[in-house]
């Protein structure tokens, strides 16, 4: 079981009364949006309502879905949110001194709220519910008091706002606003776009780049986000209307502002984990100290149950146990009989990858509990103190192959940096970068060891796109492309016995003609391949002719035939580069979709 811990926020009325440890001075404050004498944020999830001075934080909601994007309306006497009540992110209404909230929408897609019409009786949001997939919204009005949307003539939106006078549309026809990235400036960098609800024009205002989003009006004033400016952070932005001149207003150059929003006389964000108020009148800005009370009630350690979060496992070299990895935990389980063993008991620290040596001693992990993973050893049996292998520093790494002899592990990075750790030696060594290989790719990253420890083989992607098998020589630290390329090959493992590497090959195109989508697809074109490692070596199709045979052997030639058994065992593995992929065979299991080869 694991032992944790939470951060629950609970509204206190009496602050002065309360012990001064029960106030925290809060970050990760998102959504913010102002009015006239209050801020509202979201914080653990949940909406805050705070002076515009700054101070103590109340809490207006507590349920247990998540609420986003809360806005005052122009009164400042209701707020609307998105809320994740029902199983679906829907809009909601509620008075700001505290209430009951009222369900505005109910389609079964989500629904992202993005602020009130001028008019105060309006609210604009955006939803995919008639875009026919996912992958956009579109934007729609509907009551404050609830009703049927109506959808406005614009083919995509993500953010957006209504000026004043109700005539002018800013908007967002894409967003990159919750993305990871920074810095972007693709194809689907987003611009501002002014639409005229009365004419049915559009005029894109911004056109380059950057990265502009987040549109809000005062008068003819458009205030927008961006990365326009030499320092490449996001920072607000204004634009004139009648002049069309842009000027940049914040001049912030370590963290990005996110997710801005305009009340009638100031402008609210986000940056660094702290709020900022901008005051529209002298455009001066200033630091909005929030202090949020909690009872921490959550803090003290409980039980927990992690038996459906697993994310990683292995077998033991027997298979009599297995370990896995849930809830940064590492536990070992019988397969039959026995206890089930938390190896790691680290409430404060994550551990991840298990893996478990050949010689079934130890289990390998990445823990962070330096700070950064790095790569541990601990006896698999649980008993004596984990060992710290590596000192990489910053990053993240996926899953360590053991060496058959248990001294050497492979692993990949978050940079597709494929390394070894030399048990012997304490020393870690660079092997190779892939290409294209990101979280997906790079979760499944698979080496396959030959059964000396001598090589490693593996699969990355060349320049052309496709993957090529590769074999790294521990013994002279050399690196090999064994296969051209041409075909997409990967997953490599080499047989037991060290005389054949078989792999996954897409070499069967046969097209088929879609009946739907008007187009050649190319199915099931993954064959299962096999290479001789030596020319000396029969290929594994080559003709055979079963024939009796009758031997007679003594006590002495057995006992002489399982002694060169145990030595053929422990013979090196030669591998002849040269025509390696000439020796290639395909095998007779039909093409299809494979994957995770192993022999």
């Amino acid at each position: 079981m694991k032992y944790t811990t939470y951060l629950l926020t609970a509204t206190l009325f009496a602050a002065a009364a309360l012990p001064a440890r029960a106030q925290i001075d809060a970050r990760m404050l998102r959504y913010p949006d102002v009015s006239a004498t209050h801020i509202s944020f979201v914080y653990a999830g949940d909406i805050w309502v705070a002076p515009k001075e700054g101070g103590v934080a109340s809490r207006l909601s507590s349920p247990a879905g998540e609420e986003s994007f809360p806005r005052f309306s122009p009164d400042g006497t209701q707020i609307a949110f998105s809320g994740n009540y029902d199983g679906n992110t829907d809009i909601y209404v509620m008075p700001t001194r505290g209430g009951t909230p009222e369900r505005i929408t109910h389609h079964p897609m989500g629904d992202r709220l993005l602020g009130w019409h001028p008019d105060g009786n309006r609210l604009l949001y955006a939803s995919s519910m008639e875009s026919g997939r996912q992958r956009f919204n579109q934007l729609y009005l509907t009551s404050s008091q609830g009703g049927l949307p109506e959808k406005l003539p614009v083919p995509y939106g993500e953010f957006g706002a209504i000026a004043d006078d109700g005539r002018m549309l800013a908007y967002m026809p894409r967003s990159r606003d919750f993305r990871t990235w920074k810095r972007y400036q693709g194809g689907m960098a987003p611009d501002i776009w002014l639409f005229d609800l009365e004419e049915q024009t559009a005029v894109n205002i911004t056109d380059d780049d950057a990265n502009d989003s987040q549109p809000m009006w005062r008068g003819s004033t458009l205030y927008f986000m961006s990365d326009r400016g030499l320092d490449q952070r996001n920072n607000i932005w204004a634009y004139e209307q009648d002049s069309g001149a842009m000027r940049q207003v914040t001049q912030f150059t370590e963290f990005d502002i996110h997710f801005p929003a305009i009340g009638p006389n100031d402008l609210v964000f986000e940056a660094g984990g702290r709020l900022y108020l901008l005051d529209l009148a002298t455009e001066q800005l200033r630091e909005v100290e929030i202090d949020v009370i909690t009872d921490r009630s959550t803090l003290k350690p409980h039980t927990e149950n992690v038996a459906e979060r697993i994310q990683s496992a292995a077998i033991s070299p027997t298979g009599k146990r297995a370990v896995f990895e849930a809830r940064g935990e590492v536990f070992t389980v019988p397969a039959e009989h026995g206890v089930i063993r938390n190896l790691t008991t680290s409430p404060g620290t994550a551990e991840r990858y298990p893996a478990w040596s050949p010689d079934g001693k130890h289990v390998a992990y990445w823990s962070d509990r330096s700070g950064e993973y790095e790569l541990t050893l601990r006896a698999a049996d649980g008993s004596g103190t984990e060992e710290k292998l590596t000192s990489l520093g910053p990053g993240f790494r996926y899953r360590p192959f053991w060496s058959p002899d248990s001294k050497k592990l492979v692993f990949i990075d978050q940079t597709m940096t494929i390394q070894m750790f030399d048990r012997d030696t304490g020393r870690t060594t660079r092997i190779d970068q892939g290409f294209w290989m990101y979280q997906g790719g790079l979760n499944n990253f698979r080496v396959s060891w030959s059964p000396d420890s001598r090589w490693v083989a593996y699969a990355r992607g060349l320049d052309n796109r496709n993957g090529a098998i590769f074999l790294f020589d521990t013994q002279d630290g050399v690196l090999h492309q064994a296969t051209s390329g041409y075909y997409s090959d990967f997953m490599p493992t080499f047989d037991p016995d060290g005389k054949y590497l078989y792999f996954l090959s897409s070499r069967t195109m046969r097209p088929a003609y879609g009946d739907v989508d008007n187009t050649w697809i190319y199915p099931n074109t993954t064959n299962v391949v096999a290479v001789s490692l030596r020319r000396d070596v029969p290929s594994p199709l080559a003709p055979r002719n079963d024939e009796e045979e009758v031997a007679e052997e003594d006590e002495d030639d057995a006992e002489e035939t399982e002694e060169e058994a145990k030595d053929e065992e422990k013979k090196a593995v030669e591998i002849e580069l040269d025509g390696f992929e000439r020796r290639l065979v395909v095998l007779p299991p039909k093409e299809g979709n494979y994957t995770d080869l192993q022999a």
